[in-house]
């Protein structure tokens, strides 16, 4: 009995070990915020063509494994590049959340509603680019804090 019991302690053990391995080399995309912001604008958007496949969560928990997103070294978010795409619906609030983004560039779609103020918090965008679009709406008085914004 001796033999059969170790064996099953050491086979626990192991499995237990691997679990641990393998939880701990995951990201979860909840505790991402640049994935939460990229999750919630595609969740927002209409994509006829499949130009946001890539976009699932339950498949790219890494932003940077996105179609027509950039990043830097630190795997953060720094370039949308959406033009073009015949994507229809409303930008995400949670766009905001991509605090190191610095080019937002969204033209030729059929984008509706208004820009969110939340992307007033972006204080590194260069540049917004949202023409040939349906925005609707005024220009939130909070992309004016943005002092880096060159283009919009």
């Amino acid at each position: 009995m001796a033999p059969i019991a170790a064996t099953r302690t050491l086979s626990i053990a192991a499995a237990v070990l691997v679990a641990l391995v393998a939880a701990s080399s995951l990201k979860p995309a909840a505790a991402n915020k640049d994935v939460d912001a990229l999750t919630a604008l595609r969740k927002g958007l209409s994509d006829p063509d499949g130009a946001l496949t890539r976009w699932d969560p339950r498949l790219a928990t890494d932003p940077c494994e996105r179609f027509h997103v950039t990043c830097d070294g630190a795997n953060r978010v720094t370039r949308l590049d959406l033009a073009k795409h015949k994507l229809s619906g409303t930008l995400a609030p949670e766009l905001g959340q991509l605090d190191q983004l610095q080019y937002m560039e969204i033209y030729g779609n059929n984008i509706q509603g208004q820009i969110p103020s939340e992307l007033g918090g972006l204080t590194n965008l260069v540049s917004l680019d949202l023409q040939d679009n349906s925005i609707s709406g005024p220009i939130p008085a909070t992309l004016g804090n943005i002092k880096s914004l060159k283009f919009l």
